[in-house]
């Protein structure tokens, strides 16, 4: 049997710790995603999701529990081994696109492609495969303010995918679009993930769309439910 893409034991956050305003922000969460699932995570604002994404893709250190990624332990890594496993492992995307402006679609791709080393001619013939496929092939030469909010966050996806991570970390993906650019972008997000057979955590508001993918997690008040 595979080991998870993503296993999180034990983990423990809080903030402000032993001052008299301490939040808990979570409280011995544990999960599993295995390969090529796609899993929501519904919370309320406030309740850590955001907190728990950014554990989940090194970003940030728990307090106490144990992060593996294909298995392999994270927790305790030195902060140059963390930025390679997140560089090669994790793709993000978050509600807004945060593309570089002075960049195009397709240089905004190919960017962490050349800084994982792979050549240019590679890094752009992926980047345009990756645009092709969500639809926005026409755009690879245009400037994010050039594109509208569909566009650009497509093309945050395509960037979130460029190094082939085994995981997607989602944090509200499309909460800054229109109910009907949002249900067009989110589709062509789970075409790409499934396409690609790689693991998603995409945490959502959005009910509808959350009930989209494999299995629904809810967070609240710092514990985690249906995990």
């Amino acid at each position: 049997m595979s080991d998870p893409v993503l296993s999180l034991h034990g983990i423990e956050k809080t903030y402000n710790k032993g001052l008299p305003s301490e939040i808990r922000v979570l409280r011995d969460v544990g999960l599993e995603i295995m390969p090529g699932e796609v899993v929501a995570l519904v919370a309320p604002s406030g309740a850590g999701k955001s907190t728990l994404l950014h554990i989940a893709g090194l970003l940030d250190t728990p307090d106490a529990g144990s992060v593996r990624i294909g298995g392999e332990e994270m927790t305790g890594l030195s902060d140059r081994r963390r930025t390679a496993a997140r560089r090669s492992d994790v793709g993000f995307v978050y509600q807004f696109h945060h593309l570089l402006p002075e960049f195009s679609a397709l240089e905004n791709v190919a960017l962490p492609q050349r800084a994982d080393g792979v050549a240019r001619g590679e890094a752009e013939a992926r980047a345009r495969e990756l645009l092709a496929r969500v639809g926005v092939e026409a755009r690879a030469d245009h400037r994010p303010a050039q594109m509208s909010g569909g566009e650009q966050q497509r093309v945050a996806f395509c960037r979130a995918l460029a190094n082939r991570p085994r995981l997607l970390l989602a944090d509200e993906p499309t909460g800054n679009l229109d109910p009907e650019t949002s249900d067009r972008v989110f589709g062509a997000l789970m075409e790409l993930v499934r396409d690609t057979g790689l693991s998603a955590l995409i945490a959502t508001h959005n009910l509808e769309l959350a009930q989209r993918m494999d299995r629904v997690l809810r967070l609240d008040a710092g514990e985690l439910a249906g995990a």
